[in-house]
């Protein structure tokens, strides 16, 4: 899990960063969620995959150059070619098969800010990295402000948006029947502390508004497809949205007190969590000056 996670320090550099990785060696895996629902993993984020008498839907592609490994994998369920793909963001980790998917017949559905951003070059500060725009047959093809429901392969599937929290085009995507949600990258299940692309317009509020949304909404039986990690529980996400709002707590309060940025970092206000939580891509003072920075 930790491989996965660690592959995102790639994620705002692609498509550059996705040429200078080695795809070679990886293996699209499929774990059944549900009847017809199915997680892929490779590298990049978890893909969601529907199958059944409408054709294949996929919730995000993951890196170009593993379209055909992704095509291969969902080709081992079902012979039905790829209809629809849904974007829950824009990172390159999550859209960067858009191009070959689209290609090969996929209509791509995001919510208007990611078409925004894959449109333009984006710049983040925290990395120093700039992302160059996508190439006009990667951008999605259909694009909603609030959100979007799909009548596909017997299921009611509820797109919808939420404010800024990892970026400002996030969306969950809820499939009514099966009772499972993805959540793209609002969450990073396995104890790692989360990516709050304040560059992108993130906001740590938003990452915990997300998780309490989703919470107030699903019961103990729903399964989760996080953005990066294992398939998660209800319980799951509540540790997750009570570790992040406690950590949001304690630098709120240094921030109000009057402290830098600097000053909150040097604080180490995550210390106690930093064994467990901080060993992911995100270490501890990046993910305390994305706070700071992300708090009013």
């Amino acid at each position: 899990m930790k491989v996965r996670v660690l592959a995102l320090a790639m994620v705002l550099a692609a498509p550059a960063g996705a040429q200078q990785q080695d795809f070679s060696q990886v293996e699209v895996k499929a774990e059944k969620v549900a009847e017809g629902l199915y997680m892929l993993t490779g590298r990049g984020g978890n893909i969601g995959l529907s199958v059944g008498k409408s054709g294949s839907f996929l919730v995000d592609d993951q890196y170009a150059p593993l379209s055909d490994k992704i095509l291969a994998a969902v080709k081992a369920i079902t012979s039905d070619p790829v209809r629809f793909v849904v974007n829950t963001h824009w990172h390159g980790d999550h859209t960067g098969g858009n191009e070959n998917m689209g290609k090969a017949g996929a209509f791509i559905v995001a919510h208007e800010n990611v078409r925004k951003r894959m449109s333009a070059e984006n710049f983040n500060a925290v990395f120093q990295r700039t992302t160059p725009p996508s190439p006009e047959a990667a951008l999605p093809v259909v694009t909603f402000a609030e959100g979007v429901t799909l009548h596909w392969n017997g299921e009611e599937i509820r797109v919808y948006h939420v404010p800024p929290g990892h970026t400002d085009g996030d969306s969950i995507v809820e499939f009514v029947k099966a009772d499972v949600v993805h959540m793209g990258d609002l969450f990073f299940n396995g104890f790692n502390y989360p990516f709050v692309d304040v560059s992108s317009g993130g906001r740590v509020d938003g990452v915990i508004g997300a998780a309490e949304r989703v919470l107030a909404a699903i019961s103990d039986t729903t399964r989760i497809i996080p953005g990066h990690g294992p398939l998660a529980t209800k319980a799951d996400l509540v540790v997750y949205r009570d570790t992040v709002k406690t950590l949001r707590d304690r630098i709120a309060k240094l921030k109000a007190e009057g402290k830098s940025k600097e000053a909150v970092i040097a604080a180490k206000p995550t210390a106690d969590y930093d064994a467990k939580w901080g060993q992911g891509f995100i270490k501890p003072d990046v993910f305390t000056g994305l706070v700071y920075d992300s708090l009013p």
